[in-house]
């Protein structure tokens, strides 16, 4: 790929998330140093107003429309990567990611809708893998944590085994992180294209459902509906919201690398909620109310209820409540000589927010500067950038990754 204008485009940097992105850059990397990055949305003067909080003048403004092809070729073809944060995708992203690979410029973002995901991918694969162009969704909390802590696990059991893991199973020890209002606006258009289209309940329900073509079996169920007792983590789990793309993810991952972690290797995830009876009733309060949530129609009296008390898109937490939350994941790992071993990845920010910003922006980085694996095509964080991601979030983006045999 030649060199172009800027190695990064901010997509987004107006709305709440892509301010966070521009800010971290800004303060972390300059703007004509070793990076060189600009703004980008549809309103300059909103983008302005942002640069004028988060940056100086010295950040450059780039004008574009997501449903408006020519300013899209314009916008991607001036840079080495665009790093997204405008969705609900499915609604926003699909004419970039087409702009991107006629363009070749890497592509990263924020998704977590799995339905748009498999369309780009049976629509873009081929072609995004001809022309050498990284295309790579989920570059937040989901589904960061769970594809390179299962990357990691992977690797430090096959350095000590010499064999992959043939289990893991990821469970939330805790979190501390309000809901992302661009999250939820992306699961309510799921909702919507599903109810619009029922064969996408199909692919939400199929645990391969991002699996390439004809690679969509394996040894995993549908993931946990239910509160169940967990006897190899002592604590009562309940489901995980992140699980239906996160377990998706981690899978397509295995899959387009060669089956590293093996054909028969399974994975899930869930959250704990304590022994004894509190830990029950705990995991059945919370699996309740995620109930209600999931449930809720488009249109329904539950929906309106629901979107009256969730926050919008473009709504978050404030700094404080960024920097004070966290999460702590656990991977509890089943090797192939039968013994265990436990990962551990944990974030020091808001899982939706002060995390995704930190680790979105690294991804756009690892994408534009760092030495990768040659590969393209509709790929996942894993394989996409592998030891430069997994170093970069660990030196830069204050997560950690931890490992041991117990």
């Amino acid at each position: 790929m030649s060199k172009r204008e800027y190695d990064i485009i901010v997509w987004g940097a107006s709305g709440f998330t892509g301010r966070l992105v521009a800010e971290y850059l800004f303060k972390n990397y300059g703007v004509n140093d070793s990076l060189k990055w600009a703004m980008a949305g549809r309103n300059q003067a909103k983008l302005e107003k942002v640069r004028a909080e988060v940056a100086d003048d010295s950040v450059l403004m780039v004008i574009a429309d997501s449903q408006d092809m020519d300013s899209l070729n314009a916008m991607t073809s001036r840079a080495t990567v665009i790093c997204t944060t405008v969705g609900p995708y499915a609604k926003y992203g699909t004419k970039l990611v087409e702009a991107c690979i006629k363009n070749q410029t890497h592509y990263c973002d924020l998704a977590g809708e799995v339905q748009w995901m498999r369309r780009m991918i049976d629509k873009h694969h081929a072609a995004a893998k001809a022309s050498g162009t990284k295309i790579v969704h989920t570059c937040g909390f989901d589904s960061i944590p769970s594809d390179m802590g299962v990357y990691f696990v992977q690797q430090e059991a096959i350095k000590r085994t010499g064999k992959p893991a043939k289990k893991i199973e990821m469970r939330v020890k805790a979190m501390k992180g309000g809901m992302s209002g661009g999250t939820y606006a992306s699961m309510s258009e799921m909702k919507v294209e599903a109810e619009k289209d029922k064969s996408i309940y199909g692919i939400l329900a199929d645990p391969y459902g991002l699996n390439p073509e004809g690679e969509r079996s394996g040894p995993d169920r549908r993931d946990l509906m239910k509160v169940v007792y967990d006897e190899t983590a002592k604590s009562w789990i309940f489901p995980f919201v992140m699980a239906g793309i996160n377990t998706r993810v981690v899978r397509r991952s295995n899959a387009l690398a060669g089956y590293p972690y093996g054909k028969d290797f399974q994975y899930d995830e869930a959250m704990l909620s304590g022994d004894g009876i509190g830990g029950r009733m705990k995991g059945l309060a919370t699996a309740g109310v995620m109930g209600l949530v999931m449930m809720a129609k488009p249109g329904s009296l539950l929906k309106k209820g629901v979107d009256a008390v969730l926050p919008e898109p473009g709504e978050g937490p404030n700094k404080k409540e960024r920097e004070n939350g966290f999460y702590n994941l656990i991977f509890n790992t089943t090797l192939a000589n039968g013994s265990m071993a436990r990962g551990k990845v944990t974030g020091d920010r808001d899982p939706g927010y002060g995390s995704t910003s930190k680790m979105l922006a690294e991804c756009a980085i690892s994408l534009a500067v760092d030495e990768l694996p040659e590969v393209a095509g509709m790929l996942t964080p894993a394989v996409a950038m592998g030891d430069a991601l997994l170093k970069r979030l660990a030196d830069n983006a204050g997560l950690t990754f931890s490992y041991k045999e117990v």
